[in-house]
């Protein structure tokens, strides 16, 4: 074989296989961000943990400002474009939660869930490694949003209006599963977009495209604002909200963790399979037929 010749046909296959697998730089990113996370969450748990731990923080500190902007604005029930204003602006206040997570390198359960399906897909994890890491981020997760729950409870923002809010928000989470089947279908499909909505936006992020940081801040705020303007369900961002009510003694336990299941394992589908299964799949140049 004439190895001038040879050259260009490589050059020639790689070209075509450009635009048939558009996806391989984030395939690539997210695999080296599986490596890292494979390795916190072994060698080194204790700061996983923590990185964790910061994520359950943020989304608590701002959930708790997505109530308390909603308690202000929506003082007067007769002033519907204050409420309005007051929703829009509560939903784009929390999205910078998400911002700050990436940001910061915390680790936070929806998003890698995307991630580790990815991972194990490429069999750079073992489905028990994968597991591993998602229940260690749920339990950071949850330290973090019970930290903020305790801090709370000394003080007086959860009250008034921001308090009402909150049982109003989460009398309508555990109507969905005192509402029989079709409550269980409601709360698992909104369980679904809004993990669609947040594992979308990290693609983008991902993708090797997006140099700007403003231009990446904007996809996450916007895509956390349209599943908290439009109700979607976040299975961390519920367990902020009823560890809050919790330590008032505000909240149905068994019926909030039954929420939380179920739009835990929403989020799974929305993210892990809609998006982190169905891209690895998509840009697996393992199956490419020359």
């Amino acid at each position: 074989m004439n190895p001038v010749n040879e050259q260009p046909n490589q050059m020639t296959d790689q070209q075509n296989r450009q635009p048939l697998f558009p996806g391989r730089a984030f395939i690539s990113t997210v695999l080296d961000v599986v490596e890292s996370k494979k390795t916190m969450s072994g060698a080194l748990t204790g700061k996983y943990m923590q990185r964790a731990t910061m994520a359950g923080l943020f989304v608590g500190i701002f959930f708790t400002a997505f109530f308390v902007i909603m308690g202000q604005a929506g003082q007067n029930p007769a002033d519907h474009g204050l409420i309005l204003a007051g929703r829009v602006l509560a939903a784009t206040t929390f999205g910078w939660a998400l911002v700050l997570i990436y940001y910061t390198n915390s680790e936070l359960l929806t998003s890698n869930m995307m991630v580790v399906t990815i991972g194990a897909y490429h069999k750079r994890l073992g489905w028990l490694a994968s597991l591993r890491i998602l229940v260690l981020c749920l339990l950071g997760n949850l330290a973090g949003a019970l930290i903020v729950a305790v801090i709370l409870r000394f003080s007086s923002i959860v009250s008034g209006p921001t308090l009402d809010q909150m049982l109003a928000a989460a009398a309508t989470k555990t109507g969905y599963v005192s509402g029989g089947p079709m409550g269980f279908a409601d709360l698992f499909v909104r369980g679904i977009m809004c993990n669609f909505c947040i594992n979308i936006a990290m693609l983008m992020v991902y993708n090797g495209k997006l140099s700007n940081d403003f231009t990446k801040c904007i996809i996450m705020v916007v895509a956390v604002f349209v599943f908290a303007f439009c109700g979607f369900e976040h299975s961390i961002a519920d367990s902020a909200l009823f560890l809050i009510l919790g330590v008032f003694g505000r909240v149905n336990a068994w019926k909030a963790i039954l929420v939380v299941l179920v739009a835990m394992l929403g989020n799974y589908i929305g993210g892990g399979i809609l998006i982190g299964l169905n891209f690895a799949t998509m840009n697996d140049e393992r199956r490419f037929k020359a």
